[in-house]
């Protein structure tokens, strides 16, 4: 009897796709478009051998997911970097903001202009709030004086935490990014959706692998997970050059894992196309630290995706 073929991988992120579309819940949302929503998900992926989760039924702009994932590094928090760099993804929820306190109706190209070419009007206008990146590196702590009151503390660089102890105690189970600052959420444009991320490394010696959970405590399968998925996949494929370690599994979680209903000319091209290819990543060099790589760092072999499916992004 011969054996079953292997899925290709991204499959599972297909099957996904159709099971929420066909048997989720519909919902009304925060964004008030409404949704299809399945509650409790799980997707892997094997890291090794440079795979990366990056779709094929669709061009990704992995670069695009890179520029964010390094700008989170950072610890920046305005969207002026990003829109040097040609990066949109961040520009709505700031300039929704903005019409809605200044009464401006002004259009979002015209808005993200003025935030390339005005650095006053990009610090009024362009700042999330103490969003991922802010978490990340620079949690805030406070520090309780003689006089009865608190004072800002030294922030907590969570990633750089977890570099060291990933190195110095391999088999601890708190190798924890968290980006769910309660204290702080009312402060962010958007709360993190992407919110923990916990590293595990399996094996020993020169056969050490690191593995990465992500829980995604609300997802947008359909524009959100695919970057998503190549993002903390590059983190793990980061932190493991980093901590000498081999790409291991990246487990994804979802919580609120659901499709927008104005999604749907989206879900039925993508549904339609058959994965192909093994897209891999290739890290040129090895940074002094995780803070240091740079978008020349990270090339892509054999990827030739299909078209690009464009649909508007919830606000």
């Amino acid at each position: 009897m011969e054996n079953a073929p292997v899925p290709h991988p991204e499959q599972q992120y297909l099957d996904l796709m159709q099971r929420i579309w066909s048997t989720g819940d519909e919902r009304v949302d925060r964004t008030g478009i409404g949704t299809r929503s399945i509650f409790g998900t799980q997707l892997r992926f094997d890291l090794a051998g440079g795979a990366m989760p990056l779709l094929t039924t669709k061009r990704v702009y992995w670069k695009t997911a890179t520029r964010e994932m390094l700008w989170f590094l950072t610890g920046e928090t305005n969207i002026r970097p990003l829109v040097l760099q040609g990066v949109k993804i961040w520009n709505e929820w700031p300039h929704a903001r903005y019409v809605q306190e200044t009464g401006e109706d002004i259009a979002l190209d015209d808005f993200v202009q003025r935030i390339a070419e005005d650095e006053g009007f990009a610090a009024r206008w362009g700042d999330l709030g103490p969003v991922y990146g802010k978490q990340w590196v620079d949690w805030p702590t406070y520090r309780y004086r003689k006089d009865g009151l608190f004072e800002a503390g030294e922030g907590i660089n969570q990633v750089a935490e977890v570099v060291q102890s990933l190195k110095a105690s391999p088999g601890s189970r708190r190798h924890i990014i968290e980006g769910w600052n309660v204290a702080e959420l009312d402060r962010m444009a958007l709360p993190p959706c992407h919110k923990t991320y916990q590293f595990h490394v399996a094996g020993e010696g020169a056969d050490a692998r690191l593995n990465c959970l992500l829980y995604q405590r609300s997802c947008d399968v359909a524009l959100g997970l695919p970057f998503n998925l190549w993002s903390a996949a590059l983190l793990t494929r980061m932190m493991a050059q980093q901590t000498g370690l081999k790409p291991g599994e990246l487990v994804w979680m979802g919580g609120d894992t659901h499709l927008y209903l104005n999604h749907e000319h989206l879900i039925e091209e993508q549904l339609a196309r058959e994965p192909n290819g093994t897209p891999t990543l290739g890290i040129v060099r090895k940074p002094e630290t995780i803070f240091d790589y740079k978008i020349e760092d990270f090339v892509v072999h054999d990827y030739a995706p299909q078209a690009p499916i464009k649909a508007p992004v919830a606000v």
